[in-house]
């Protein structure tokens, strides 16, 4: 294990790493479709759509990236992804046809899967095992603010650079900050197959309620991503459906990124006394209750979208560290992997289908989709919580809900 004088470097390196990683790929889109379409007459809804393919391109690779991280590490994937990162930027930069700057985005979408959340959580969890919940969580906060960092810088550079200008200037970015502070700050991690005394340790496989543990986790992530999505794409336009002008759509929407951070500096103050499960039927609890005033169209919406929003923040955290709490260290980094593929799917796939939703079936009854999908989740939830009661009994541990 690392030692634990080394974790706010390490946590604050990646921090940065997410705040770059997360503001040049999935957000970029936000602030440069729109230059993008005007200057090169590309549709928009391909230039969009470039998100979109990343993601699966991501989805495709987090599993062979999180067994990587379970033998050799996060260091080498993370400087990888660095690497990916600023060599499709590079190539949106440069692309002269709509072609191009797509396989730009296959190139970004591999270093997504690199780079993002899921291998930052994966990394900690091999390097402080059982003890990283407060790592992930510290990272989730400082990670949380790449919208509010990247977006302006996004907008400044393409006043003053122009959109080429801005992607070439994140590739440099990841090159002269990303890359150095991963070799410099990222400790490189012993190979799991050898244990201390160099002789091979296998990793012992998953029980079957563990098995079964995974199944409902990895419902919990398609659903939470779906919904996730599909709030961020087109929160703007179902207020606006409901008769709210742009101006107060966008401000009730700017409601939701200091609901997320709140909700994680309680976390964080918490101190990690309670088992993860807790956070993540808090979330979901949360995120159904704003959902649910939101379709009952009530008019409190700003109260509905900043408890929306804490939900949504400490789900973050949740992602992390409820594998980690079910599955334990040895299987932690490989199963994040795993993992993150349908979650990341569900992503990708979310937007256009809300898109033929909205046109089907209306933003009403589209709201109450939503408030359903959270719902069945935290059903999902309640299987997680049976399962963990079926772990306990199996080892003789007592059924205790506190800090495992």
């Amino acid at each position: 294990m690392a030692d634990r004088t080394r974790r706010w470097p390490v946590i604050a390196a990646l921090g940065v790493v997410q705040i770059l990683a997360w503001g040049s790929s999935f957000y970029i889109p936000a602030v440069l479709a729109e230059p993008i379409a005007r200057d090169t007459g590309w549709p928009l809804a391909w230039i969009v759509g470039g998100l979109s393919l990343g993601l699966l391109v991501a989805a495709f690779a987090s599993p062979r990236v999180g067994a990587v991280i379970q033998r050799r590490g996060g260091r080498p994937i993370l400087a990888a992804a660095a690497l990916l990162l600023a060599a499709g930027l590079a190539v949106l930069g440069l692309a002269p046809t709509l072609p191009v700057f797509l396989a730009g985005w296959l190139i970004l979408g591999l270093g997504m899967g690199c780079g993002l959340y899921d291998p930052a959580y994966a990394t900690l969890g091999r390097l402080y095992g059982s003890e990283a919940r407060s790592a992930i969580t510290a990272l989730t906060l400082v990670g949380g603010f790449a919208s509010t960092v990247c977006w302006p810088l996004s907008a400044f550079l393409v006043a003053h650079l122009g959109w080429r200008g801005t992607c070439f200037a994140y590739a440099g970015l990841h090159l002269a900050v990303t890359l150095p502070l991963v070799l410099a700050f990222i400790p490189p991690a012993t190979p799991r197959a050898v244990a201390e005394t160099g002789r091979a340790h296998p990793v012992v496989p998953l029980a079957p309620w563990q098995a079964r543990a995974f199944l409902l986790m990895a419902g919990v992530l398609v659903l939470g991503g779906t919904i996730m999505a599909l709030v961020s794409v087109h929160l703007l336009t179902l207020l606006q459906a409901r008769g709210e002008t742009l101006a107060a759509a966008v401000a009730y929407g700017g409601l939701i990124g200091p609901s997320q951070v709140g909700a994680r500096l309680v976390e964080i103050a918490n101190r990690g006394r309670h088992h993860p499960l807790w956070t993540l039927t808090a979330a979901f609890t949360l995120v159904a209750l704003g959902l649910l005033l939101l379709a009952s169209h009530g008019p409190a919406i700003g109260l509905a979208l900043a408890i929306y929003g804490a939900g949504n923040g400490i789900y973050s955290i949740a992602r992390g560290t409820v594998p980690l709490a079910l599955f334990g260290p040895e299987h932690y980094a490989g199963l994040v992997g795993r993992l993150a593929r349908p979650g990341l799917v569900a992503q990708a796939l979310a937007p256009p289908l809300g898109a033929f939703l909205l046109v089907r079936i209306g933003p009403d009854a589209l709201w109450g989709l939503l408030a359903l999908l959270a719902v069945i989740n935290l059903g999902l939830i309640g299987g997680l919580w049976r399962m963990k009661k079926v772990g306990a009994a199996a080892s003789g541990e007592p059924l205790s809900d506190a800090r495992p």
